[in-house]
């Protein structure tokens, strides 16, 4: 009868307890994951979570065991001053973390590799290229492929992968869309990379997760996955549109100001990606080397190849870059030329 009760209350507690830990939990978007990279982490989250839960809730159970079987009126109990030391407890209390312990890191380990943002994600489609670049409090999404872009609202096509090209035009920024995977950071000067998919049409939600200023709560956007046959009217139907990203225009809108309404752009300034990161890239000459025609893609993303060594004021000293292809070494060399010529 005793046992009963014991088994009981125990019960309520625990469901009381996770009643109480799950009432803040609104929205779980983290867990109701709609792309590949977010199911893989939801299941990371749930199996560490459960792992834990193996050291938790014997704590919690045995704290209300323990205060009920050895209260004072319990005649039953067995009463040992004297005790203080069990090898059988000791073995348990460090055998069970350690096993836990060694199978999170397994997982890490396995999972940073597996879930890595800047791998590729594996499809027969090809990635959809979208060029993100953070503002003072907005977000321009850049489609370089097709010479559009959008201002806080990003569209893309479901069933294909996502591969996004990063940067800042302000302070650091934390690009995230919670039900479809990881986020990655924004930085003025450099370029990071995020591979994503969503595996059905539908919106979601997209915001920053780095405190950058007044407007930083503002700074939401909506993610709007469409069929491939929606994409395409979309795609079309943004190059009839009748506003043109222009530099002026994109310094406008650069200016600081939160909540912009969405807009989408029929046409872009070329290399408008490589512009925003000009000019924070002086001091390694990057910003020289494509205003002057070193046009070939890798030549002024040098942060994904020695970005440290590309300091000499002639040109393209990055040693990896040189030897990637004829083209490219090519290209920096009749650049230097070009600009010995103009010295003299």
């Amino acid at each position: 009868m005793r046992k009963s009760k014991l088994t009981k209350l125990t019960k309520g507690i625990v469901l009381l307890l996770l009643t109480a830990m799950m009432s803040g939990c609104k929205d779980m978007v983290v867990l109701n994951s709609k792309g590949p990279i977010g199911r893989s982490e939801a299941e990371l989250i749930y199996v560490s979570f459960g792992l834990m839960l193996i050291v938790v809730l014997p704590v919690f159970v045995m704290t209300f065991w323990f205060a009920i079987r050895y209260r004072d009126s319990n005649k039953k109990a067995t009463y040992k001053p004297n005790w203080a030391h069990s090898n059988k407890i000791e073995f348990v209390v460090w055998t069970v973390p350690i096993i836990i312990i060694v199978i999170l890191s397994f997982l890490t380990w396995k999972s940073t590799k597996e879930l890595d943002p800047y791998k590729p994600i594996e499809s027969n489609v090809k990635p959809l290229e979208v060029d993100v670049i953070s503002l003072d409090w907005n977000w321009l999404f850049v489609y370089p492929e097709d010479s559009v872009a959008t201002l806080n609202e990003l569209v893309i096509e479901s069933g294909r992968p996502v591969s996004f090209r990063l940067t800042s035009q302000t302070v650091m920024t934390s690009f995230f869309i919670p039900q479809l995977g990881s986020q990655m950071y924004a930085m003025a000067g450099m370029r990071t990379r995020l591979n994503l998919m969503a595996d059905v049409p539908g919106t979601y939600m997209g915001r920053n997760l780095e405190y950058s200023g007044n407007g930083y709560h503002k700074m939401n956007f909506k993610v709007l996955a469409k069929t491939p046959e929606d994409f395409k009217a979309w795609l079309k139907t943004a190059k009839t549109t009748s506003d043109t990203l222009t530099m002026a225009q994109y310094e406008e809108i650069s200016k600081p100001k939160a909540g912009h309404p969405v807009k989408v752009y029929a046409s872009i300034v070329p290399d408008l990606f490589d512009k925003v990161m000009a000019p924070f890239m002086d001091w390694m000459n990057c910003h020289e080397m494509k205003m002057d025609g070193c046009s070939h893609e890798g030549a002024c993303e040098c942060s994904d190849k020695q970005m440290d060594k590309c300091h000499d004021k002639t040109g393209c000293e990055c040693p990896d870059m040189k030897k990637d292809s004829p083209e490219m070494g090519k290209s920096c060399h009749d650049m230097d030329n070009k600009k010995m010529e103009d010295n003299k």
